[in-house]
């Protein structure tokens, strides 16, 4: 089968190679015990080993590689990210996914998702499952490279950020306005997921390095622009203190938005959108917060 399909892609112009996992290897309480899978859990995040192989010896053929990616859970992809041209993430698309697929491929649909987990180098890269500590886990505590983070994702277009409009202070425990002005700045139409992020820059106890706090997609023609807005309520900037009560803290807090998570570099920091940011210092003194 192997030989097969090296002959197959030395004798094509480009291939779409699709890898990836399926309900036989991700799932609960099954039966299952080869490399990386043991009864429904992981015990690494790499591809099955002869996939590993199969993408090797491909993309040795010298031929551009597009790997398509069938998976539920994270992977730790990272031969494909050094090796392919270009990598789709499908998912478990259904009855339709081989359409949607080549809608994308061959640019007939502009994509615009975001992925909802961060993609590690490796399991090493995390604490234990049975650690509860939040201490190094998921987009909000982690602090390592990532092979890719937390609303990762590209478009056929660009994007430009401009106009952001954050109060510059507010009594603790009021609600903020925050206001951008979004444009495609491409030659193509396509969907934009201007992403807020929230950081605490000095809470009394831990708090994440930057959090989701609001999202919206929108769809915008070559040219076109339009103002975005985002209405973050008090309890968006509360904390657990360490009597274990919910309250609101004074102080500066940080305020990104854009189409990606602010923090990074290289093919990390995609150069198709944008993030802009500002600040703002909620004044008074620390109230309690119920809701």
């Amino acid at each position: 089968m192997l030989q097969k399909a090296l002959d197959a892609a030395k004798e094509a112009d480009a291939v779409v190679l699709v890898l990836g996992l399926s309900q036989r290897l991700e799932g609960e309480e099954m039966s299952i015990k080869i490399d990386g899978f043991l009864g429904g859990d992981r015990t690494n995040l790499n591809l099955p080993a002869t996939q590993e192989k199969l993408l090797y010896e491909v993309t040795a053929t010298g031929k551009p590689v597009i790997v398509v990616l069938m998976n539920g859970g994270a992977l730790s992809v990272n031969s494909a990210q050094a090796k392919a041209s270009a990598i789709l993430l499908a998912g478990y698309p259904g009855q339709q996914g081989g359409n949607a697929v080549a809608d994308v491929l061959f640019g007939d649909y502009n994509p615009a998702g975001r992925l909802p987990v961060t993609y590690y180098k490796s399991i090493d890269q995390i604490p234990a499952f049975e650690n509860y500590d939040m201490t190094g886990k998921t987009y909000r505590f982690f602090k390592l490279e990532p092979l890719y983070p937390f609303g990762y994702g590209l478009s056929y277009t660009t994007f430009s950020y401009s106009n952001l409009s954050i109060p510059e202070k507010l009594v603790a425990g009021a609600h903020v306005p925050v206001k951008v002005t979004v444009t495609n700045t491409g030659r193509t139409g396509g969907d934009e997921v201007v992403e807020l992020y929230l950081s605490d820059e000095k809470a009394s106890t831990l708090r994440p390095i930057r959090q989701l706090e609001g999202f919206t997609r929108i769809t915008l023609k070559p040219g076109e622009s339009r103002e975005v807005q985002f209405n973050l309520e008090p309890r968006q900037f509360s904390i657990i203190n360490n009597k274990d009560k919910r309250v609101i803290e004074p102080g500066y807090f940080t305020i990104s938005v854009g189409g990606k998570q602010p923090g990074f570099n290289g093919y990390l920091d995609p150069s198709f959108t944008q993030v802009v940011t500002g600040r703002i210092k909620l004044t008074g003194k620390e109230i309690p917060f119920s809701n």
